[in-house]
């Protein structure tokens, strides 16, 4: 792992830390040791993702897109160049809701529950679909079930775009997958995908991305129990 000061200036994650004035009631010097202890790790932490994302940035062009894929959205057919409106980036989310499924995937549902409430900020930035191979009047009637206001969905049913940019197979089903693609003058190229999954976990954990894109995670980890290994968002309670 690379140094402090290859991140940032001469102050080590550890000076910071001890300089943190933030006390509270009732703790003891051992919690505070320990606290500082770990203040520290996670300022080491928000340095390394600011150093993937700077490696990132920097990654040499992509291959460009095959085709102009033709997917379906709510007001008809829609190009993948299109997809991208007044942005020059555009991100992909294949959700797992195929037609061999008769209820989408709990796990891509709560993700893209969150996204819904982000996504007037995020289209700020950048542009967003969310792909399945259902058909489209199956995605927006779930849409409107589960109360969803601001996502783009789309159809890439007839393409071969879940197949290109999802690793899915006519045996496999359907997969989850972020892609970001970018567009390069009159070029469409990808960009980055995200590549860790059942083959690059760690023993004993759940295939996770880094950062995690699931708020839910994040917000659990902060917590005494957790994230857990046996409990996993679910479409209704």
């Amino acid at each position: 792992m690379p140094s402090h000061a290859e991140f940032t200036g001469p102050a080590s994650a550890s000076q910071l830390a001890r300089s943190s004035p933030v006390r509270f009631p009732g703790e003891s010097a051992a919690y505070r040791k320990a606290r500082t202890e770990l203040l520290a790790e996670e300022i080491d932490l928000r340095r390394r993702i600011e150093h993937v994302a700077e490696m990132r940035r920097a990654l040499p062009p992509g291959g460009p897109v095959p085709e102009d894929y033709l997917f379906q959205g709510a007001d008809g057919p829609v190009k993948f160049s299109a997809l991208f409106g007044k942005h020059h980036t555009l991100i992909t989310y294949n959700w797992m809701f195929g037609t061999r499924r008769e209820r989408p995937c709990p796990m891509c549902t709560s993700l893209l529950s969150a996204y819904d409430g982000e996504m007037p900020d995020i289209l700020q930035r950048v542009a967003f679909a969310v792909i399945a191979t259902s058909p489209i009047e199956r995605m927006t009637a779930f849409a409107s079930e589960r109360g969803w206001r601001h996502l783009p969905l789309y159809s890439s049913a007839g393409t071969d775009f879940n197949r290109d940019y999802a690793g899915e197979t006519d045996d496999s089903g359907d997969n989850a997958a972020f892609n970001v693609f970018r567009r390069d003058g009159d070029t469409l190229r990808h960009f980055w995908a995200a590549e860790m999954g059942a083959g690059t976990a760690d023993a004993g954990q759940d295939p996770r991305g880094a950062p995690d894109p699931m708020p839910i995670w994040n917000l659990l980890d902060m917590t005494p129990e957790g994230r857990g290994k046996d409990w996993y968002p679910k479409l209704g309670y």
